[in-house]
């Protein structure tokens, strides 16, 4: 963990260097006097919605292993967004399974698995995004490769989930031969948390839900471009809406880097790449990208502190209860 903390501050500092390299400062303050705050406060209202429905979409992912109340799940969602944005070597991940387990009978290691599922209808939306910007627009090739790579990822942890579920019996017996190997009781404890771990994976299977959970994954990406377009239009950019397209392309594949906490460098330099296509100088992109980076940061942060009192965790409890509970 200390050698990936310490990459992702070398990666990020490169960034933020190669972000600041030859900025115009003064002109950021003349580009920061002329945003509009009509748009911000709806950047930061859809924002908001965005992490509601985030949250909405989990439960349903979680509903055949039990019904949770949208409270319970927004509160949660919430800090484990803040984790994941403030703990390093992506450490925070682990905290919304962890909130989730001890909020209701979900064990740690299902939720694992739901959240799994999240980055895989989250792939396919996003990839769906780009086939339609790619025929729009004419990209580089490595951004091309790029979610190509991204595209065969996907497939394959789909087809793997779906062989774990539809092919359980056989897939537990090529996981028992090699927990064969290991303690017995030990290899006991692991064989529990797979079988748990494969429950969370169970929404892959409701064909019906599958889709409704696909139109939510496409609904929350669109609505990333859509306030992406309008922060665009805070700054007065006449851009296409494809701009916000590409923005959020481009940043996903940025933020992906190992990165110091709160995505600094890798945000600002992602940002400043994507608007270099449409013509946009370097000093108002980084101006954009450092509204947008705070804007964003600053609702996860809100919320996240809003709802920790009533989730308070640490790193050492998450990997306790992973280590001495889940595995029980």
């Amino acid at each position: 963990m200390n050698k990936k903390v310490i990459l992702g501050i070398i990666i990020s500092a490169v960034l933020v260097y190669l972000s600041v390299r030859g900025i115009d400062f003064q002109g950021i303050s003349r580009d920061l006097k002329k945003i509009s705050f009509s748009y911000v406060a709806v950047f930061l209202i859809i924002a908001i919605f965005m992490q509601w429905l985030r949250s909405y979409r989990w439960g349903v992912i979680l509903q055949p292993q039990q019904k949770i109340d949208q409270l319970s799940l927004f509160s949660v969602t919430s800090v484990g967004f803040l984790a994941i944005a403030a703990i390093p070597a992506r450490i925070g991940e682990l905290a919304r399974p962890y909130l989730i387990s001890k909020k209701s009978s979900v064990k740690m290691s299902a939720a694992l698995g739901t959240i799994i599922v999240e980055r895989v209808l989250d792939g396919f939306a996003v990839l769906t995004i780009s086939v339609i910007v790619f025929f729009f627009n004419d990209l580089p090739s490595w951004m091309i490769k790029s979610s190509l790579l991204l595209f065969i990822l996907t497939l394959l942890i789909f087809f793997c989930i779906a062989g774990l579920i539809w092919r359980r019996d056989k897939a537990l017996k090529i996981i028992n031969r090699i927990l064969g190997k290991l303690p017995g009781e030990f290899a006991h404890k692991i064989d529990a948390a797979v079988h748990r771990f494969i429950d969370g994976l169970q929404i892959i299977v409701n064909i019906k839900l599958l889709l409704y959970l696909l139109l939510l994954s496409s609904l929350i990406w669109l609505l990333d471009v859509l306030a992406i377009y309008v922060l665009l239009e805070a700054f007065g950019f006449t851009l296409p809406v494809m701009a916000s397209f590409l923005i959020m392309i481009v940043l996903i594949v940025g933020i992906a880097i190992p990165a110091a906490p709160g995505f600094i460098g890798s945000w600002h330099y992602s940002c400043i790449v994507a608007l270099a296509f449409f013509g946009i100088a370097k000093t108002e992109a980084f101006s954009f990208a450092v509204v947008y980076h705070f804007l964003s940061m600053m609702v996860i942060v809100a919320l996240g502190v809003s709802f920790l009192p009533f989730n308070k965790f640490s790193v050492s409890d998450m990997k306790n209860n992973l280590k001495d509970n889940e595995l029980v």
